[in-house]
């Protein structure tokens, strides 16, 4: 078996379904939280200057979702042919294009400019995004493609509790219970349970 070491914040964010799928595939990882007082001496060490990083026997890889693609298809999560994949890739670009919206927002220094926006998206733009995202699911059982468990479906639950910070509504799968059920077809697998269950104490929740 390679060795194998995941670098990440010690926290959810984008990196998180990585962490699941190296999980559910039963592959031993070291898994290297590197904290925020850490990252800017080894930012300098990364391929673009960003993290998550999958080494694997002492070669790095970059990029979650392309980590989380190849972890997909090497756990047999990423369909059953080239129109399966080519859903999967479609929706999770899709909820990236829902991630780049809230981001719009988030990351939005100015204040005012900020609490405008986000009022704006939130009734003009969030919700039939949201809507779209929720009858994927509810079309394919709980599932965000394929009406199976998918890679997608770990990337969904690793960014949910990030996304929802982003989005500022805390209640969002109380709103779209479909979400709810698509984390718990995650969560609920054996292994990536036990993994959850050993998560360090302080690690942020997001």
């Amino acid at each position: 078996m390679p060795k194998v070491v995941y670098h990440y914040f010690p926290l959810k964010g984008l990196g998180e379904a990585p962490r699941m799928l190296l999980a559910y595939g039963g592959q031993e990882f070291e898994d290297h939280r590197i904290s925020f007082e850490e990252w800017p001496e080894y930012k300098s060490k990364t391929l673009f200057g960003q993290i998550p990083i999958l080494e694997i026997d002492g070669k790095l890889y970059a990029q979650s979702i392309a980590i989380s693609r190849y972890l997909g298809r090497k756990y047999g999560l990423a369909g059953d042919d080239e129109e399966e994949a080519f859903e999967i890739d479609q929706n999770i670009d899709f909820l990236m294009d829902i991630r780049a919206k809230a981001a719009l927002v988030y990351y939005e220094k100015d204040l005012d400019i900020k609490a405008k926006r986000h009022e704006d998206f939130l009734q003009n733009t969030y919700p039939s995004l949201l809507e779209k995202l929720n009858e994927i699911v509810e079309r394919n059982n709980g599932h965000l493609a394929c009406g199976k468990l998918t890679w997608g479906d770990f990337v969904l639950t690793g960014m949910f509790a990030y996304l929802k910070r982003m989005l500022q509504m805390p209640d969002l799968e109380q709103k779209y219970p479909n979400f709810k059920k698509l984390q718990d077809n995650v969560v609920t697998l054996p292994k990536v349970k036990a993994y959850i269950d050993a998560v360090p104490k302080s690690n942020f929740d997001y």
